[in-house]
């Protein structure tokens, strides 16, 4: 069974950061590219960033370029999404999503398994 499981959302502040966790186990995770997406209630989810199987390549939504960095330890099971300088607009569910190729997901229908989301929430 492949487990998702991220961590680290809450509330902060316009201007602050946050750094979300993604654990996966159950699938050999330095084989495979992961993603972070988001979703607000009632909205399609869509993407953030991205990572390729060993990290060499990323991609960012231009929304948070520059604000976001995506990366992975493949001794650890773990992808992160280190987020600075936080806007209200950030607000939304955050997921990671775990590709069935070695390549970037950078689409919703590119991730096979999905973790169940936290919620990070920035106040102006």
């Amino acid at each position: 069974q492949v487990l998702l499981v991220e961590s680290g959302g809450g509330a902060v502040q316009a201007g602050g950061s946050l750094r979300l966790s993604c654990v996966v186990s159950g699938r050999t995770f330095r084989d495979y590219g992961m993603g972070w997406f988001r979703q607000l209630q009632g909205k399609e989810r869509e993407f953030v960033a991205a990572i390729s199987w060993f990290g060499g390549s990323t991609s960012y939504a231009d929304s948070v370029k520059g604000r976001f960095t995506i990366s992975r330890d493949n001794e650890k099971n773990t992808l992160y999404l280190q987020m600075e300088s936080l806007l209200p607009e950030d607000t939304a569910v955050y997921y990671c999503g775990i590709s069935s190729t070695w390549d970037l997901p950078v689409r919703v229908d590119e991730c096979e398994y999905w973790g169940r989301g936290t919620q990070v929430t920035v106040s102006s």
